[in-house]
């Protein structure tokens, strides 16, 4: 038992990529006390209620993930990563269960009566610990057939059917992009990573094809006709116009005219463009550059990370932060087709926060052994 947590003495930590964190986690609540003040007086009489909410269900517990993760050896997760995922697959089962609840059609958040959460963001952990893990270890062949493609496509094809059939689409393409830029990093054939890309874009366009809904956001943003415009790309085109009141400076922290009346999911999928609008051109340039550090540092504590199992871990956890930040952002910006996507440390979501958090905790726990 006591040989199970191992401790090591490591170097002071990456001070820029702590700074970045925090800067972003105080942004990113100052912008929703913003975001959400006008939804809270009206839903709750409380302007602040989901900054309250924010703090306690999601700061709180995200710093107790930040400060045990960046404390205890980060080689003590190789050891629970099978354990942790298994936990994790019951957790995403149970969302179909009478524990589970649905939320705008969505089955993706278990109710344990004090708190509720969603599992499919621990996937994100725990699916990335445990393919660290696997593509770490030494007797792994990665570029055969049998080592490591199937045992990779059969993973893969196993956690995604558990999470589209929530149904969770965005946070899949996120998992999996993420999980396949740590298979190219560990050395696999290219002919390997062609096959994977192909059957990912041949499953996920069968997906768009037989719902209708996702079927119809393709369709209208490569739609010319206005009436679909009307109804199909509302969101996309307030959070446009929301976006390009804001100018260069903005129209003032707070003003938004946009984040109750006309803006869907304003704390959410759209809380980049209330931040737009009220902090211009030059608030998004700082929001942008702040992730930017962020990126940059974590890629260069993976690249001079000796030890195979933290330099995957550290590529699959920015991966995930680095493509989800700009699937949301390219989303509301227009350049994608809209999809509802958290903007990670920003927006709200208590266990997005809690989980980013704590990848970020890893991260640190890493930077000190590099």
């Amino acid at each position: 038992m006591f040989n199970f947590i191992q401790t090591k003495k490591g170097h002071h930590p990456d001070y820029i990529f702590i700074i970045s964190i925090f800067l972003l986690v105080v942004f990113g609540l100052l912008m929703l006390s913003s975001a959400s003040s006008d939804l809270g007086k009206i839903k709750f009489n409380d302007t602040y209620y989901y900054l309250k909410h924010q703090i306690l269900y999601g700061l709180i517990i995200g710093i107790i993930g930040f400060f045990i993760a960046s404390g205890l050896y980060y080689k003590n997760l190789k050891k629970i990563a099978l354990p942790f995922l298994i936990v994790n697959i019951i957790l995403l089962l149970f969302v179909f269960t009478s524990l589970g609840f649905s939320n705008k059609g969505a089955s993706r958040w278990l109710n344990l009566g004090l708190f509720s959460f969603q599992p499919a963001e621990f996937i994100k952990l725990s699916f990335i610990i445990y393919i660290a893990a696997w593509l770490s270890n030494k007797k792994l062949n990665r570029q055969s057939f049998f080592q490591g493609f199937l045992p990779f496509i059969i993973i893969s094809g196993f956690i995604s059917a558990l999470i589209i059939m929530q149904p969770a689409t965005t946070i899949l393409l996120i998992i999996m992009a993420s999980a396949l830029a740590m298979y190219f990093a560990s050395g696999a054939k290219i002919t390997h990573i062609a096959s994977i890309i192909l059957l990912g874009l041949l499953g996920l366009a069968l997906i768009i094809y037989i719902t209708p809904y996702r079927y119809e956001r393709i369709v209208s943003f490569f739609s010319d006709n206005p009436e679909k415009q009307e109804t199909s790309r509302y969101q996309i085109n307030q959070s446009l116009m929301a976006i390009g009141s804001g100018g260069l400076f903005g129209i003032g922290f707070g003003k938004s005219t946009t984040k109750y009346k006309y803006l869907p999911e304003p704390i959410g999928d759209s809380i980049f463009a209330v931040l737009a609008e009220e902090l211009g051109f030059i608030g998004s340039l700082f929001t942008i550059a702040a992730f930017m550090v962020l990126f940059l540092k974590g890629f260069l504590i993976a690249k001079n990370s000796s030890d195979q199992f933290a330099k995957f871990i550290v590529i699959g956890f920015i991966s995930i932060i680095s493509i989800q930040t700009f699937i949301h952002i390219a989303a509301i910006s227009g350049l994608i087709p809209l999809t509802g996507v958290p903007l990670p440390f920003i927006s709200y979501g208590g266990t997005s926060l809690a989980v980013f958090l704590t990848m970020a905790g890893i991260i640190v726990n890493i930077s000190k052994h590099t």
